[in-house]
């Protein structure tokens, strides 16, 4: 997302050009914090293998578990300050494809009101704020404060580190990820296999993700809540664009530096 605001943005060059998806967001900063999507939609912002093998006999071999290593360090919440109340804040387009269930606030800027698109009068419950709104007055500055908070919280989650940080790569189908720090060099996908995230008991338990490219999910893939994790303590931190597959179910917040794109059937549990 782009945003005129004093804080310098993560990054200088952003993508401007949209997918052939048709359910694309563009915009400097996109940060979905919980929305359920019954059909496609798109925030654009300029500023989220496990192989089964067969033998001769057809004797099904089972995988080698991979062991995700538990983590000691205690990783503290990513505050979103003023961008909490928001399913959608980006900076230059919100887009959707009918019919679509999104319960919360949506704001976009600094591009005007123009540029979100494709709602019905029933499909959100919450308000729809533009920086070019007049009415109520402070709308501009408060989205602007928004925008602010957010490459706030982007940037904290960018740079955490720890001493027992998890690293991860490729697929993250059929793992189970407990609390603390992951990093990713790379892309991420959820393919193959849900994800689960594993609290171990502890509701105030954290997830940081950090992924220096994209994050995509395949159609039907699902995240898991098991041990009392809660999607309000997960946070996605996405280098470049997220995309959630047809009918995918995921959680968290994903906070993504160019775009953020939800297939049709696809739904979000946020904050």
């Amino acid at each position: 997302m782009n945003s005129n605001t004093s804080q310098k943005p993560h990054k200088k060059n952003f993508m401007k050009t949209y997918t052939k998806n048709p359910t694309t967001v563009l915009s400097r900063w996109t940060h979905f914090v919980g929305v359920s999507r019954k059909a496609g939609l798109t925030a654009v912002l300029p500023l989220f293998l496990l192989i089964a093998g067969c033998k001769k006999d057809d004797t099904v071999v089972s995988p080698t578990p991979i062991a995700i290593p538990l983590q000691t360090t205690v990783q503290a919440t990513v505050n979103l300050r003023s961008t909490a109340g928001f399913v959608i804040l980006a900076g230059s387009l919100i887009s959707n494809i009918p019919t679509s269930a999104i319960t919360g606030d949506i704001g976009l800027s600094p591009a005007a009101r123009s540029f979100i698109t494709g709602f019905g009068l029933t499909e959100v419950t919450g308000t729809i704020y533009a920086a070019d709104d007049i009415s109520p007055a402070g709308v501009p500055a408060m989205l602007t404060a928004a925008k602010g908070d957010l490459t706030t919280a982007y940037n904290d989650a960018a740079g955490r580190t720890s001493t027992d940080i998890v690293l991860l790569a490729g697929n993250l189908g059929g793992l189970t990820l407990t609390p603390g720090l992951y990093k990713s060099s790379g892309s991420l996908e959820i393919s193959s296999g849900d994800l689960t995230f594993d609290a171990k008991g502890n509701a105030n338990a954290v997830f940081i993700i950090q992924i220096a490219s994209t994050l995509n999910t395949t159609s039907g893939r699902q995240i898991i809540l098991s041990g009392g994790a809660k999607a309000s303590n997960i946070f996605w931190q996405v280098g470049t664009s997220a995309t959630l597959g047809t009918t995918s179910v995921f959680k968290g917040t994903i906070m993504a530096d160019q775009s953020i794109s939800l297939n049709t059937g696809a739904i979000v549990e946020g904050r």
